[in-house]
């Protein structure tokens, strides 16, 4: 339980008393890859902690075409911030992609530990706000930049990524077919 509390500790410091409530409000689960942790048209009732592993969110669209937004990796958070936040049903999977060791924490729990030590509300405020600004750039690189410049910022974002996760996941969270995605790459290594 180091990892979230090291992650915690980034942004502010907590007793030992503190880390203590905290843990015992989270619990740690293991997932096989495949599983899925949430389906579209679910609430969400948990913010994820990736102790190990991989897992992706995504939205498949009217024509069954998947839309990644987000990986999370070792060290990272994930949920469908919309559905846990407003507890209304989500538009968002998530998948296990790689067998996965997470921390759950329930949006119940976390409600509480914002009364308990408030200095988690701005942990996660913090979190909030640099996965909006993620978002926002993400956004306008998506509506800006060629794919192959999308790609290369990618492969920044997400370096330990590239080998563990699957063409088809990369090219749809670029935003291009798996074929197209295929051509890019061959470019990109003959340059």
């Amino acid at each position: 339980m180091t990892l979230i509390l090291e992650n915690i500790a980034k942004h502010v410091s907590l007793t030992t008393k503190e880390e203590e409530l905290f843990l015992s409000k989270t619990s740690v689960h293991h997932y096989k890859a495949k599983s899925i942790l949430l389906h579209a048209g679910e609430v969400c009732k948990y913010s994820y902690f990736v102790n190990s592993g991989i897992l992706r969110s995504f939205n498949i669209n009217d024509n069954i075409v998947e839309h990644v937004l987000h990986f999370a990796c070792e060290g990272w958070w994930i949920g469908d911030m919309y559905s846990l936040l407003s507890q209304k049903p989500g538009n968002l999977f998530i998948e296990v992609l790689e067998d996965a060791e997470l921390v759950l924490l329930s949006k119940e729990n976390q409600e509480q530990l914002y009364f308990e030590i408030p200095k988690l509300e701005r942990f996660f405020r913090i979190l909030t706000e640099n996965s909006l600004i993620t978002h926002q750039e993400r956004l306008m690189d998506n509506l800006s930049l060629p794919a192959e410049e999308r790609f290369e910022k990618f492969c920044k974002k997400y370096p330990s990524l590239i080998q563990n996760i699957s063409q088809k996941n990369i090219a749809s969270y670029i935003g291009v077919t798996p074929e197209f995605f295929s051509k890019i790459k061959s470019r990109l290594i003959r340059k």
